[in-house]
């Protein structure tokens, strides 16, 4: 049986250049653990995007590289709109492993904030 622990990501406030803002940890270190895998894993199941501004607002999300937004790696809306005063939701199931970053960056500095719920796991 898993023991995954639950957790939130953020809030963050968004910037207007790609940046990472989720990334499973790696585990080092510790005595008798010899022969086991010391990687972490995080499964993103709720995301929210608040937008605390009085204009609509931007955003786009990236899974890859650290800092990347290379095409094909879009996640979650490229150039998503989100509603003066208001939010988007998104559920679903996306796995992070430590080489996964998931990037992302606002039209407008600041205007929008991101806040995730998920589990975090050791592989």
């Amino acid at each position: 049986m898993a023991s995954n622990k639950i957790l939130r990501m953020g809030p963050v406030a968004l910037g207007t250049a790609a940046a990472n803002i989720v990334n499973p940890p790696t585990l080092t270190g510790g005595t008798g653990l010899a022969g086991t895998n010391t990687n972490t894993y995080l499964v993103i199941r709720h995301i929210r995007i608040v937008n605390k501004t009085g204009s609509a607002a931007t955003c786009s999300f990236y899974v890859g590289a650290t800092g990347a937004s290379a095409a094909g790696t879009e996640f979650l809306g490229t150039a998503l709109s989100v509603a003066a005063n208001s939010y988007v939701d998104w559920y679903g199931q996306l796995r992070l492993d430590p080489a996964d970053f998931l990037t992302g960056l606002a039209g407008t500095a600041t205007a929008l904030t991101f806040e995730a719920e998920g589990e975090i796991g050791i592989v």
